[in-house]
């Protein structure tokens, strides 16, 4: 992306900039020329960009400053407004005078700046269709060290480099968060394996354990003042040691988290062999669970001035830094951060499974049947209360658990459900998988994302069947002897409805695109970033090239465009009014057209209409471009080729008549003259009788010459 911007707009530097989460940002990319220091790698508080800044580049994705030691002119506010003026979105806007002297203590006179704007995945509504909320990213920074206009042509095209680079940003995001989504239901499956076992010790001494709902490297129970160890972790002193601290410091808090204790301010910090980060969860009072992560080094860079957590910037007083000198910050003593997010999305399983362990620890002192009937009735509760649909059935099938979300969902009553085979409730092209999976199961083989279809009743009948992917594990007795199968299940019966339109809608739009029929159109496509990726017969057999020698290409530079492409556009400026309107579909609802010629490979000139729209895809993110080019008909395209032979016709028997014209004027202007002399001596009565036959006929010569009627005078 920097390199790419660097060449198309010649700044002297261009750089990447990255906004962490404390707003604080890094340069994690850069190009300057020879002469300039370099800024990569640094890092620069979040003050010195401040919030209203960063509002108004997800407004204004485009910030040109041509010359910041400029004179602003006034804009004058016409007092008849009943409202006031706002120039947020004016690309005249003149800069804050801040900003300026920020820009000359870097040495820098021009500056543009695209903000890198994605959509935030931690705030996404539950209905799809709602529309995600935008945050700033980062920007793509140019400066110059002298005056630099950019024209709005080149801007346009930084702007849609920024767009497609922020797609691609939030693509690699999504991924991360929908792995995330996956983790967490893999958990909850992990989290009622846990249950089944013996409490509480059995969360330390079977496998999976508790290390592996959280990526730790070492974890710790303190039960009944027992230290129970996993991994990388402190010494039994030192975990009690901990535990005094936290009550001290802490006694109000149920949980703790750090990734370093030393600046948490755990004084025994520097004697913890290996272990700087920790998270916990108290179960009790006394009994708490624990999880730890060892140190990692790092060095971190600040251009200028150290950003303190917590520091914002105040707009009353805001002062531009007058040094960028970088200096060293070595972070010691701290380990890889924990992710806020993912520990948020589990927090509601870790209550629910804390509630469950401080359960567990007051009935061991019941018998074992009062403790198997306590827990099953925490079971019974946390069921009944789960936002997601929850069914269990014993080792033959027979329904014995059916939770409100599943009842809601299939319209099918808990009443009803109970002692139903489970297999008279799927449909039948999902017996075989639910058949396979009660087998594995009973044998204590966890299934996970097993999809099946199950009937719907009463009032849901019309709707047509519920699609669910469930985590499925085993019941045990006090014997541990398998009793039955618990399902946790995931609904995506819209997202199923939605992927089949999809799959239909794709499939014939493949036929239509690759079908050999002369009436389907010449049609091509792009992905989201310009490269070449639909090509038709019809596209073959207008410009000579196979569908092999374009795909994989970029459309306009490498298959259209004007120096060194496999196909060459009439003119350089058909090459810049196409990227504007293919940087427009993109962002519009409607589709695009433009006028639209270029060379074949054969030689031959096509003069067409380009007709272009956004592609989405089933989430209705955009994918990239669908274009058709409209040609005229034979019969049109004869009519088109006479029209111009008629025209070259006309046009050389105007440039005869305009030659004709000439020599006759410059006679009839001789004779005039003579006329005129002749009219200023005596002259008798014939004489002037015949001055006047002459200018007569002067006249209308005159008017044959002024004649532009060409078919008339070709009729005579």
């Amino acid at each position: 992306m920097v390199q790419e911007v660097f060449e198309l707009t010649g700044y002297d530097r261009v750089m990447a900039y990255k906004f962490h989460d404390d707003d604080h940002g890094e340069v994690v990319a850069e190009i300057t020329k020879p002469r300039l220091e370099p800024y990569l790698g640094l890092h620069y508080p979040a003050t010195d960009l401040p919030q209203a800044a960063r509002f108004l580049f997800i407004k204004n994705k485009v910030r040109m400053i041509c010359d910041c030691r400029a004179i602003n002119v006034k804009v004058v506010h016409d007092k008849k407004l009943q409202f006031d003026l706002s120039l947020c979105g004016s690309t005249l806007r003149a800069t804050h005078s801040y900003h300026l002297q920020f820009m000359e203590n870097m040495t820098s006179i021009a500056s543009l700046a695209m903000a890198v704007v994605i959509n935030d995945a931690d705030e996404e509504c539950e209905n799809s269709k709602s529309q995600k909320r935008k945050r700033l990213w980062g920007l793509v920074v140019c400066h110059h060290t002298s005056p630099r206009f950019v024209p709005f042509p080149l801007r346009c095209a930084c702007e849609f480099l920024a767009q497609v680079f922020a797609v691609h940003i939030n693509k690699a995001l999504e991924l991360e968060h929908q792995l995330m989504e996956n983790n967490i239901l893999r958990t909850q499956t992990l989290l009622c394996d846990l249950l089944m076992r013996d409490a509480p010790l059995g969360i330390v001494s079977q496998s999976p354990n508790i290390s592996d709902l959280v990526k730790c490297d070492g974890a710790c129970l303190l039960y009944q003042d027992k230290v129970y160890q996993i991994g990388v972790s402190p010494t039994e002193s030192q975990i009690h040691d901990i535990v005094s601290w936290l009550y001290e410091c802490h006694m109000d808090s149920t949980g703790f988290i750090t990734d370093s204790l030393y600046d948490a301010g755990y004084p025994g910090a520097l004697a913890l062999c290996g272990v700087c980060g920790m998270a916990s969860v108290k179960l009790t009072e006394k009994d708490i669970l624990f999880w730890f992560r060892s140190g990692t080094a790092s060095e971190v860079q600040w251009g200028g001035a150290k950003h303190e957590k917590g520091e914002k910037d105040d707009g009353r007083r805001m002062h531009p830094r007058s040094s960028f000198k970088a200096f060293l910050e070595v972070v010691k003593h701290r380990s890889y951060p924990w992710k806020e997010n993912a520990l948020k999305e589990n927090e509601a399983a870790v209550l629910n499974y804390s509630k469950v362990i401080q359960a567990s620890f007051h009935e061991l002192k019941l018998d074992r049947m009062q403790e198997l009937e306590a827990v099953t009735s925490e079971m019974v509760r946390l069921i009944e209360t789960a936002s997601v649909p929850i069914l269990a059935f014993d080792s033959d099938g027979f329904i014995n658990g059916w939770n409100p979300k599943i009842a809601e969902l299939t319209g099918l009553t808990v009443e009803e459900a109970i002692e139903r085979q489970i297999l008279t409730l799927v449909e039948y092209s999902s017996v075989d998988t639910v058949q396979k999976m009660l087998s594995l199961v009973v044998q204590g083989k966890e299934e996970t994302g097993v999809r099946f279809e199950i009937k719907t009743f009463g009032s849901k009948t019309g709707s047509g069947p519920i699609t669910l992917v469930v985590n499925a594990c085993s019941r045990m007795d006090v014997n541990e002897k398998v009793v039955g199968v618990c399902c946790i299940a995931h609904d995506i019966t819209y997202q199923k409805t939605i992927m089949d339109k999809f799959t239909r809608i794709e499939g014939d739009y493949k036929a239509i695109v690759h079908s050999p029929n002369p009436l389907i159109p010449p049609i091509l496509g792009t992905d989201e970033f310009g490269w070449c990726s639909q090509w038709n017969q019809a596209m073959t057999d207008l410009s000579g090239l196979s569908r092999e020698q374009v795909i994989g290409k970029i459309l306009l530079g490498e298959v259209f465009g004007i120096h060194g492409a496999q196909c060459r556009l009439g003119s350089h400026e058909t090459f810049i009014n196409t990227s504007i309107v293919l940087n427009k579909a993109m962002l519009s609802q409607e589709a695009e057209k433009i006028s639209f010629g270029f060379y074949a490979k054969t030689g031959k000139y096509v003069d067409c209409v380009l007709c272009a729209s956004k592609r989405v895809d089933s989430e209705g993110i955009v994918n990239g471009l669908f274009c058709f080019l409209q040609l005229p008909s034979k019969d049109l395209q004869q009519a088109i080729h006479y029209q111009r032979m008629n025209e070259r016709v006309g046009a050389k028997l105007l440039k005869t008549l305009a030659y004709v014209r000439r020599q006759v004027r410059n006679p009839l202007s001789g004779i005039l003259f003579s006329r005129k002399m002749m009219e200023e001596t005596e002259l008798g009565d014939d004489q002037k009788e015949l001055l006047h036959t002459s200018a007569l006929c002067q006249q209308q010569l005159n008017k044959v010459l002024d004649d532009t009627d060409l078919d008339g005078i070709v009729d005579g």
